[in-house]
């Protein structure tokens, strides 16, 4: 380490963006305690988990999993908060590669060709410099050794945020939101869409709605970083 470094640790330590402790030398992402205590879900281990029972009756797919509960006012929402709102992609890409490493350990979406992230319609990621679900969507590749494939699906539209809107709102705001470029491209392919935060799952499904009406048989899995547990309602406990 230069000299340079040391002093910037002296005086700019880094910050566990969970609980805000100081990380040691060479810690990345989050401290050792919030990695032993992190709410994982550890649904990408069951088959027949909350998230996939939440998406019964609205679109067919193969597998579900999310890494963390999603829980308002803790740490993981801030860190959430924070690649999401506040430029810190890097927790995004450095999230998404554990996950990917507990993925891969378990076998989950093995068999998948490609990694497909939810696109941001351009005019807020240019707002934003980036998105934050490609990054996600990278470092789960990293660990998966899958391609990530961007540029599939793009939105039609710059639609409401769906941060503080009622469910049947959610579903409204992305009716027809996603368009599909290339679908030849997909055909009789097992993509693993990915996105940072399920509530309702509308979004997600939207997506996928777009690309089965096209090309009816590409299979689709679903990761997400984080899920409520409130939107799985009484299925959450598993």
């Amino acid at each position: 380490m230069s000299i340079l470094s040391d002093v910037r640790g002296l005086f700019y330590p880094s910050l566990c963006p969970v609980c805000g402790g100081e990380l040691p030398e060479g810690g990345r992402t989050v401290c050792t305690l919030c990695r032993m205590t992190a709410p994982l879900t550890r649904f990408w281990e069951q088959a027949d988990n909350p998230m996939m029972r939440r998406l019964w009756g609205h679109v067919p797919v193969v597998g579900a999993a999310a890494f963390i509960w999603y829980v308002e006012g803790s740490g993981w929402q801030r860190l959430i908060h924070a690649f999401k709102y506040h430029g810190q992609w890097r927790l995004a890409l450095e999230m998404g590669t554990w996950y990917g490493a507990c993925l891969a350990d378990s076998g989950a979406f093995a068999d998948a060709d490609a990694l497909v992230p939810v696109p941001l319609h351009w005019i807020r990621r240019l707002g934003r410099g980036y998105n934050q679900s490609e990054y996600l969507a990278a470092g789960l590749a990293r660990a998966l050794d899958k391609p990530v494939w961007t540029g599939i699906l793009r939105r039609r539209r710059n639609n409401p945020s769906q941060t503080g809107a009622r469910t049947p709102d959610r579903w409204s705001n992305v009716q027809d939101l996603f368009a599909l470029r290339r679908p030849e491209r997909l055909a009789g392919r097992h993509i693993l869409l990915v996105d940072d935060v399920f509530t309702t799952g509308a979004t997600l499904v939207s997506c996928a709605e777009a690309i089965l009406a096209a090309v009816p048989d590409c299979r689709i899995s679903i990761a997400t970083l984080a899920v409520s547990a409130r939107s799985l309602g009484p299925d959450r406990k598993g």
